[in-house]
């Protein structure tokens, strides 16, 4: 089983990437073929300064390799080091119907926020799709908001194999229920376009000053507390299991504690999760020549994946003659 996930450089890491991909794409490495990119031209969209992209890169790929991804295990490298995808995203382009585009949540979505309207934009749906078929991709995880690009693709690919034979394969998305969308400190989807994230790294002091920010209901100390509609509990859970999180619902229930309460606590939990990974990213954040050559090997293997389909597609439209 060949499975795929990508992540944009557009700032740090927070917990709504770790939990909605990145964790799922760490432990797929030990039962599957996975495949791993940082999507530097996709960060383009809200990116425009080439030297800050060009640290965000290497900061992701730095905190890919802290929070689990393996290289021994995964392809793991940086999607502008194979420009096939460019190439398949032109091809694909031929393939897709602007009403299928229009159809996108997430242009939508962003547009409403402010963001600028582009091409880059309108059609990020296209090279997404581009980046899981090169790599003949099986299975994408991914969040509850990126279902919709990944059906996207799956129209694409079958138009496309319509057309010219069954050399795409067609993919399935995997979302774990429970962590389909990670909340914002705004109760909002967590999203670095939105400014509702909690990172996973940096200092102490910080990571408790925004989660104090995390919006809840107005309720006297006293009173009972409802735990399900609670950001701070819905953030809190993620981290928590069995005698732990049935705690915590009690401590909602029972009154006497203040959502301050409840923000401390996230804050200590979500500390002490991350604590061995914050350890792994040091290491890699003094060796990152180490870093490089690990890109380096995986887009020499993403490339060796990705070219028995792109000669296919060559030969099929005609661009090989």
């Amino acid at each position: 089983m060949r499975v795929l996930t990508g992540i944009q450089p557009s700032g740090d890491l927070h917990i709504g990437n770790y939990f909605g991909s990145i964790k799922q794409m760490v432990e797929a490495q030990n039962e599957s073929q996975t495949f791993a990119f940082i999507a530097n031209y996709h960060a383009m969209t809200s990116v425009s300064n080439g030297k800050r992209l060009g640290e965000l890169t290497m900061q992701c790929a730095t905190d890919f390799l802290a929070l689990g991804i393996d290289p021994k295990k995964s392809v793991f490298w940086v999607q502008s080091d194979v420009k096939e995808v460019l190439e398949l995203y032109w091809v694909l382009s031929s393939f897709t119907p602007m009403g299928l585009l229009e159809r996108a949540h997430s242009y939508k979505d962003k547009t409403a926020k402010g963001i600028a309207a582009n091409h880059s934009l309108f059609s990020y749906p296209v090279l997404m799709a581009a980046d899981i078929l090169l790599y003949g991709s099986e299975v994408v995880p991914v969040g509850k908001d990126q279902i919709q690009h990944v059906e996207i693709a799956r129209d694409i690919a079958i138009k496309f194999n319509n057309q010219y034979g069954d050399i795409l394969t067609i993919p399935e998305f995997r979302v774990q229920e429970e962590v389909q969308t990670v909340p914002g400190i705004d109760g909002q989807k967590m999203s670095k376009s939105y400014k509702n994230v909690v990172n996973i790294f940096g200092d102490e002091k910080s990571q408790l000053k925004t989660i104090k920010k995390i919006v809840t209901e107005n309720v006297a100390v006293e009173e009972p507390k409802e735990y399900e509609t609670c950001n701070v509990y819905n953030m809190a859970k993620l981290f928590l299991e069995g005698e732990n999180l049935k705690a915590l619902q009690e401590r909602y229930k029972r009154g006497g504690e203040g959502h301050g309460h409840f923000k401390v606590y996230l804050a200590e939990v979500m500390w002490e999760y991350f604590r061995e990974y914050r350890e792994k990213r040091e290491y890699f954040e003094a060796h990152q020549d180490e870093v490089r050559d690990i890109l380096d090997m995986g887009a020499i293997k993403a490339r060796e994946a990705a070219l028995p389909t792109i000669e296919k597609i060559r030969s099929a439209t005609g661009i090989k003659y």
